[in-house]
C-alpha cells in the first residue's frame, strides 16, 4: 500500500531542522529500509508501512515521543485531490464529509468519519487495516496533521474541545497535551477530534462551488475505477490479534474461522506469504513491547497487555527477540547515552 511522499518530505525536513544537520535523517531512512533513490524524483509515492517506520524512528532519534505529532501540528498544505476538494469546500463541516469521501485515495489504512451528536461533533478514524494500530507515533502524527489541515483551510487557530487516542502513552500525556494546548485523552474508545458544533460552521475563504463540483466528478471516477487492494493474510491476521488484545492471544483456529478458512488452507497462505501463525504473534509482540516501553507503560501491564501469564514469561521472551531484558531496554529509553 502506498502514499504520497509529501509527508515524508516534511518529516526529513521537520527532522534536519530539529537537529541541525541531515545525518539524522539519512540514518533514519536508512532505519526505515529507505535510501535517497528510493525517494527522490520523479517518486510520488512510496509504501505507507516504511512511512509509519520513519515516523517511530525519528521520535526516537531526536528522544522525544511528541516529534511526530509536533510535525503533523506544522502541516500546512497537501498537493492531493482530497486537500483540493477540501481546498474549495464551503466550511469545515464539508470539508470533513469530503475528507470521509475521498480519504481512501490518499491512505489506504485509515477511514474518516463525521459524527455529530448532540451538542458536539466528532471526526473520527479508524483502521481499514489494523495492523496498522502498532504504529502510535504515526497515529499521533495523523491525527495532529488532520487538524493542522484544518486550521488552515479555515485560516483560524481554532481549538478542539478534545482529541482522542486508543494507545496508551503513561506519562507522557502530558507532553502532549502542552504541545497541543487543549485535552488530549489516551486509552480511550475512538481515535477522534472531537469538536464544538460552531466549529462545523467556520467558512473555508477559498470556497469556490464550480471547481468543487468539478473535483467532486472527478473524485467519483477515480473511486469508481479504483480496485480496493487486497489485503495479505498477514495483515488481516495483525488486525485480529491487535484487536484481541490487551490480555488475550486470539488462537490460530479463530483466526482462521474469522477469515472464512480451513485450519490448513489458512496455514497454507500464510506459508505461501513466506510465514506463519507462530512467527507473526512474536513479531507483533516484540514490536508493541518495544512501542509499550518506550509510552512509558509498566512491565507488568505490558506482559498482561501482550498475553504472558506473568512479567518473568515475558522477560524471557522479550530477552529472546531483543538480545537484552525489558529492564535494560526501558533504562536506555529512559536514559540514553549522550554523545
Amino acid at each position: 500500500m502506498d502514499v504520497d511522499i509529501g509527508r515524508l518530505h516534511l518529516l526529513i525536513q521537520s527532522l534536519d531542522k530539529h537537529t541541525g544537520s541531515s545525518a539524522a535523517s539519512q540514518h533514519v531512512l536508512k532505519r526505515s529500509g529507505l535510501s535517497q533513490q528510493d525517494i527522490a524524483p520523479p517518486t510520488a509515492v512510496f509504501d505507507v508501512h516504511k512511512e509509519a517506520l520513519f515516523v517511530r524512528y525519528a521520535c526516537d532519534a531526536v528522544k522525544d515521543i511528541t516529534f511526530g505529532a509536533r510535525t503533523g501540528l506544522n502541516v500546512t498544505s497537501a498537493s492531493s485531490l482530497t486537500a483540493y476538494i477540501s481546498k474549495y469546500s464551503r466550511d469545515l463541516k464539508q470539508v470533513m464529509e469530503n475528507t470521509s469521501r475521498f480519504h481512501d485515495i490518499i491512505d489506504p489504512a485509515v477511514a474518516f468519519s463525521l459524527r455529530v451528536a448532540g451538542n458536539f461533533a466528532a471526526f473520527e478514524a479508524d483502521w481499514k487495516d489494523a495492523s496498522f494500530a502498532r504504529y502510535h507515533r504515526r497515529t499521533e502524527f495523523l491525527l495532529f496533521a488532520a487538524l493542522a489541515r484544518m486550521r488552515n483551510l479555515a485560516q483560524v487557530n481554532f481549538f478542539p474541545i478534545e482529541m482522542r487516542f486508543q494507545h496508551d502513552v503513561g506519562d507522557h500525556a502530558i507532553d502532549f497535551q502542552k504541545l497541543a494546548g487543549f485535552p488530549v485523552v489516551f486509552g480511550a474508545e475512538r481515535m477522534e477530534i472531537v469538536l464544538s458544533l460552531s466549529a462545523l460552521a467556520l467558512p473555508i475563504p477559498t470556497y469556490d462551488p464550480r471547481l468543487r463540483e468539478h473535483l467532486l466528478e472527478y473524485g467519483e471516477r477515480i473511486l469508481a475505477e479504483r480496485r480496493s487492494p487486497q489485503q495479505k493474510t498477514r495483515a488481516m491476521v495483525e488486525g485480529l490479534i491487535t484487536r484481541s488484545l490487551p490480555g488475550k492471544i486470539i488462537h490460530a483456529d479463530e483466526v482462521a474461522t474469522n477469515l472464512g478458512m480451513s485450519p490448513r488452507t489458512f496455514a497454507r497462505r500464510l506459508k505461501e506469504e513466506g510465514t506463519s501463525f507462530r512467527e507473526i504473534i512474536e513479531d507483533l509482540r516484540c514490536d508493541l513491547a518495544q512501542t509499550f516501553i518506550t509510552n512509558g507503560m509498566p512491565l507488568s501491564e505490558i506482559s498482561y497487555s501482550l498475553g504472558y501469564a506473568d512479567q518473568a514469561a515475558f522477560s524471557t521472551a522479550f530477552k529472546r527477540w531483543t538480545g537484552q531484558a525489558p529492564s535494560a531496554f526501558k533504562n536506555r529509553v529512559e536514559h540514553p547515552i549522550r554523545t
